[in-house]
């Protein structure tokens, strides 16, 4: 083997390692643009549908995140006053009307077949939950919402503080075992309408605002794999002239 191509070798192998990582980085981004359209369409189909009676609680093991997430439903049920929980929030991708730190109140919704479904009631400022005490009674009402299944904690959420009734994430399922609420649909219902007498919880409608740079990124990672082969060329075809 000659100098000159003893001095490519090594540079060589790590140009072709960064051009395979920045070629696979691009192709990723693209994977995760078409996947991103698919979910928007997705969401926007379901978050747009006319809603469907709720199914009957017999059906409800047959609903999967997968296929059921999102779809709007309509119900009857009963609450009861003061019989809530408090999720701790700074503002929602779906609901634009959501803002600044506040907590969004789940309550059980007692079905007449005897089922118990979470409710997401809505959303209340920080500084507003003494209204929401004053506010609430028992009620019957007619629900319009969507169907969630319950969140993941992540690595920094919060413990969760039951002796001061706030959670910190959007599991129902937590929350009524530590209510005692009994048992409870797989899925909680997120609250488009009615809006109650003054207004809080505030209850609405879910709008898709899912983020879309995965063109770009790609382009970017492209656009650096094309600058790595321009420069080592340029930087190869030096060093073999030097040899």
């Amino acid at each position: 083997m000659t100098a000159g191509r003893q001095t490519l070798l090594l540079p060589g192998i790590a140009a072709a390692l960064a051009f395979l990582v920045l070629i696979g980085l691009g192709t990723w981004q693209l994977e995760r643009r078409q996947w991103k359209h698919a979910l928007i369409d997705t969401l926007t189909q379901r978050l747009g549908a006319a809603p469907m009676a709720l199914p009957a609680k017999p059906h409800w093991g047959a609903l999967t995140a997968e296929h059921d997430e999102f779809r709007r439903v309509i119900f009857h049920a009963r609450f009861r006053a003061k019989e809530w929980a408090l999720v701790h929030t700074v503002g929602s991708p779906l609901r634009p009307d959501v803002g600044g730190p506040g907590y969004w109140v789940f309550a059980p919704a007692r079905l007449d077949d005897g089922g118990v479904v979470v409710v997401n009631r809505g959303f209340v400022p920080a500084d507003r939950i003494d209204s929401l005490e004053r506010s609430e009674s028992d009620a019957t009402i007619g629900i319009v919402g969507y169907l969630r299944w319950p969140e993941s904690r992540g690595s920094f959420t919060p413990n969760d503080d039951p002796a001061r009734n706030v959670w910190y994430v959007r599991d129902h399922r937590a929350i009524a075992a530590a209510k005692n609420w009994g048992e409870t649909a797989p899925f909680f219902v997120d609250q488009e309408g009615p809006v109650p007498p003054g207004g809080l919880p505030r209850p609405g409608a879910l709008k898709v605002q899912l983020r879309d740079d995965h063109l770009q990124y790609a382009l970017t990672w492209y656009g650096l794999e094309a600058v790595l082969v321009a420069v080592f060329a340029f930087w190869a075809h030096g060093r073999w002239r030097s040899h």
